[in-house]
């Protein structure tokens, strides 16, 4: 009797294992998809340390402005003329013909700003070292000037020409001067959107 029940077993096993082997690879499209997403995650989380390293070690070297990487997300800080700044970038959005964010600056302090000029460069990094190409970056003038309400903030719209948002690397804002009746700002300078 024991001999009859030996085929059995050995067909019900090589069932199992048939039935398992075929289990993996009806989740196999599942997981590879899984996988992709993690490592487009990992790809961009490694993009956004590398330019953060990249724009403190920056910031850590300047004197005068402060570089901010627009794939670190995050904010840099800046002593001027107007006291101590925080100044970052909203996601750089597509236009016409090129890119354009919105900078925000506001002191540290929760203080009123001080009315300033500055420059405002932008351009690509060297793909390799992750450093700024300075020779083909654009700029433009600003200005936040004396405001009827004091604020500690403002929000100026930067009209990104010539680069598309992925292309734009960095931003610098650099230049920053206190202004007074006697150092009117450049005329053609861009303001903050709500004295525009």
């Amino acid at each position: 009797m024991t001999i009859a029940y030996r085929p059995t077993c050995v067909v019900v096993a090589l069932l199992l294992l048939a039935g398992c082997a075929r289990q993996p690879n009806a989740n196999a499209p599942a997981l590879k998809n899984e996988m992709g997403q993690l490592n487009q995650r990992l790809d961009y989380l490694n993009n956004q340390v590398s330019a953060l390293m990249q724009q403190n070690a920056l910031n850590a070297q300047s004197t005068s402005g402060v570089y901010i990487y627009p794939a670190a997300q995050t904010a840099a800080e800046v002593e001027s003329q107007v006291g101590k700044l925080q100044v970052s970038l909203s996601p750089i959005e597509t236009e016409a013909n090129g890119s354009r964010t919105l900078m925000r600056i506001r002191t540290t302090d929760n203080q009123p700003l001080t009315p300033f000029s500055a420059t405002v460069d932008w351009g690509q990094v060297d793909p390799a070292t992750g450093k700024p190409l300075t020779a083909d970056a654009l700029s433009q003038s600003i200005v936040v000037p004396a405001s009827l309400l004091p604020k500690s903030d403002a929000a100026i719209e930067l009209r990104l020409s010539g680069l598309a948002p992925e292309q734009v690397g960095f931003v610098r804002l650099h230049d920053i001067i206190k202004i007074s009746p006697d150092s009117p700002p450049p005329p053609d300078a861009v303001k903050p959107l709500s004295q525009q």
